[in-house]
């Protein structure tokens, strides 16, 4: 797993260290994330991992209201800064070990799994399975390239949303640098 204190100190010397905000790569990724959301609408959806906010500008179009959370002070200070919306809620907190309250018909994992421990990322698939309405939808989005912060490859991840039960895979998007998936929550 990734220390926690490495996005802090990430993020204090570059506000945007990965070009969230003005890569081609991003933008392109950004824009295949949105158009692969099964529904024109969400009622709830939740984005741990938003970052600077970049992607939840995009998921505000699409969902009524939004839960957004990060493990970096500093990069939910500018993720509030872009999106000034009531209709979205941020806070302070890394999962598994927090979960905002109540359900959610759309949840967005974009380049997060991969640095959990395997018994973390355990610990999001069943909150997301606890807290996901039938119907509802999972995206998850993941680089393929192997780098040294990652403990698993977006590859492994992928595999175990995959084969997870529960969810049925409506959609697999792959590229050479990264993978695309949107699952519907099965069952009650």
């Amino acid at each position: 797993m990734t220390e926690p204190d490495y996005f802090d100190e990430l993020y204090a010397r570059n506000d945007d260290p990965w070009g969230l905000a003005t890569s081609h790569y991003e933008r392109r990724k950004y824009a295949l994330t949105l158009a692969a959301l099964p529904r024109a609408r969400y009622a709830r959806g939740f984005e741990p991992g938003c970052a600077i906010g970049v992607l939840t500008t995009g998921l505000l179009s699409r969902c009524d209201r939004l839960v957004c959370w990060d493990g970096a002070a500093r990069a939910l200070e500018q993720a509030r800064a872009r999106v000034s919306s009531d209709a979205v809620t941020f806070a302070q907190h890394r999962v598994p070990a927090a979960w905002p309250e109540g359900s959610f018909d759309l949840v967005v994992v974009s380049e997060l799994l991969y640095f959990l421990s395997v018994s973390d990322r355990a610990g999001v698939l069943f909150r997301i399975l606890e807290t996901l309405e039938p119907g509802g939808h999972l995206l998850a989005v993941h680089w393929r390239h192997p780098f040294a912060e990652a403990p698993s490859s977006g590859d492994e991840v992928q595999a175990e949303l995959a084969s997870a039960p529960g969810l049925e895979r409506l959609i697999e998007h792959v590229e050479h640098d990264f993978l695309l998936g949107v699952w519907q929550r099965t069952g009650a």
